[in-house]
């Protein structure tokens, strides 16, 4: 049998037929599910009556709060950080620097601001990565809460104030902000700026109605001091130890949230080689905690978190399902046979779904758009959003999941950082 009889014979099959619906089909339900009910998040938190807002935020306990900033080799933008979060209004707080045996300036950048009571700083002789910097600041902080935060970011100055009255709520164990980008110079930038808003704000909006997060954003999460204990701290193997920590979370039934007005302003990767180095890293992060986390999440106590984690699986399985589908396309197109289920014309399916994903672009964008002013600005790149993130984004799991698959056999820990924002 010649190559074009197999691949023809290959496109009658009934997995391909299978792949090909799945593959069609996955964006638009998922988009429709996401859009559905973050507009219900949005109802019942952003949009409701000013007064009944007001009584769910205000609250008479201002509780101690730690502020931990683990950082290696962020000398370009610790002193911007250190800068914002003095000037949060909040009563009570302290600032722990961790500074991972950095080889450039850091502590340089650190020094004037010790001459402030409230900052501190934890120097590291050996670099152990971020999960053991956190693990080793958090029992030197003295908050009832802690603050976790990335080196590179600046919190808004009312932070606290969205964030802290959730803690009234004994169940609650950790809530993470709403992180918008800051540096805009770049075309990748810009595209994040969007995704952002309409991919990961949106899911973080809907996962909260679910009743489970996916992820704590290292960039932005204040957690219960006692909750963090309880499940031991930081994982240093996981390549992504937010996610890790967020599954733990809710596997010993704590309650974490979402708080969109709670706004962080972080710097993202502006070049395609940092940002296939972060994507990387996430796509290895979720694969472990499906490989360590998913058999325990399947009893019927952890049911609600259901949702969050076929959905994981599904978008790992969709972006294999891309990948292998564009191989024999592209091999079918090579040997003169037009293959079954795509065309170099964009058609009625195509059509349809782009604009699904342009409607959750711009619902995204309209929910968000009280946050971050300029983020309407940007939408006029969305639609190289399915061109260029869909198929890097593909390119990124299918090569680095099964790297995350041995994570209960593997003997070297993680010392992942994420990457200087290039």
């Amino acid at each position: 049998m010649d190559l074009l009889s197999l691949v023809v014979r290959l496109q009658h099959t009934w997995w391909y037929t299978a792949m090909l619906v799945y593959f069609a089909w996955y964006p638009l339900v998922t988009s429709c599910v996401w859009i559905f009910t973050a507009l219900i998040y949005y109802v019942r938190r952003e949009s409701s009556d000013p007064q009944e807002k007001q009584a769910f935020y205000a609250t008479d306990k201002t509780p101690f709060v730690s502020f931990v900033i683990p950082a290696f080799n962020e000398e370009g933008n610790l002193g911007d950080t250190l800068a914002a979060v003095l000037a949060v209004d909040y009563p009570e707080f302290e600032v722990l620097v961790v500074d991972d045996s950095s080889t450039d300036a850091t502590f340089d950048r650190i020094r004037p601001y010790l001459v402030d009571a409230r900052v501190r700083v934890l120097r590291k002789r050996v670099n152990e990565g971020k999960a053991m910097a956190l693990n080793d600041a958090i029992p030197l902080t003295r908050g009832e809460l802690v603050f976790v935060m990335d080196a590179d970011a600046e919190p808004a100055p009312d932070i606290l104030r969205w964030l802290v009255p959730h803690f009234d709520s004994p169940r609650c164990a950790a809530v993470t902000g709403n992180p918008r980008v800051v540096n805009r110079d770049s075309f990748l930038a810009k595209l994040q700026a969007i995704e952002f808003a309409s991919i990961i704000s949106l899911m973080r909006r809907a996962q909260r109605v679910w009743g489970r997060i996916m992820t704590m954003s290292g960039v932005v999460g204040i957690f219960r001091r006692s909750a963090l204990y309880d499940v031991g701290l930081y994982s240093p193997e996981m390549a992504t130890e937010d996610i890790d920590l967020t599954w733990r979370l809710q596997l010993r039934h704590w309650d974490v949230r979402y708080e969109a007005n709670a706004v962080m302003w972080m710097r993202v990767p502006q070049s395609l080689h940092g940002l296939w180095r972060q994507r990387r890293r996430w796509a290895v992060g979720l694969s472990q905690v499906l490989v360590r986390h998913g058999r325990s999440l399947l009893a019927w106590r952890h049911r609600r978190f259901w949702p969050v984690l076929v959905e994981s699986c599904l978008s790992v399985g969709w972006a294999y399902a891309y990948v292998i589908l564009s191989f024999i396309w592209l091999v079918s197109y090579a040997l003169g046979f037009p293959p079954i289920g795509a065309s170099p014309i964009p058609n009625f399916w195509g059509m349809l779904i782009a604009t699904v994903c342009l409607v959750q672009l711009v619902t995204g964008v309209f929910l968000d758009r009280n946050y971050d002013r300029k983020l309407p600005r940007y939408f006029v790149v969305a639609v190289f959003y399915p061109l260029v993130y869909w198929i890097l984004l593909a390119a990124i799991t299918v090569i680095s999941a099964p790297q995350g698959l041995n994570v209960n056999r593997q003997q070297r820990k993680y010392t992942l950082w994420k990457p200087v924002r290039e």
